[in-house]
């Protein structure tokens, strides 16, 4: 099989799977949450994570 035999094409366009209300949701969640746990090391990932939601800039909207 040979380049020419097979159109090129571009993948379609990724979609959002999250709205940005979602992301305040989820980052209220996370909030919630690390007050209500006393283990250090699942409160720094939940820290981390909810920093890398708060940053989360939708494409498109």
């Amino acid at each position: 099989m040979t380049d020419t035999d097979t159109p090129k094409t571009e993948p379609a366009r990724a979609r959002a799977l999250l709205s940005t209300a979602d992301m305040k949701l989820l980052r209220r969640a996370l909030e919630s949450h690390a007050r209500n746990t006393e283990d250090r090391e699942e409160l720094a990932k939940i820290n981390a994570l909810h920093h890398r939601l708060g940053t989360y800039v939708p494409s498109g909207t």
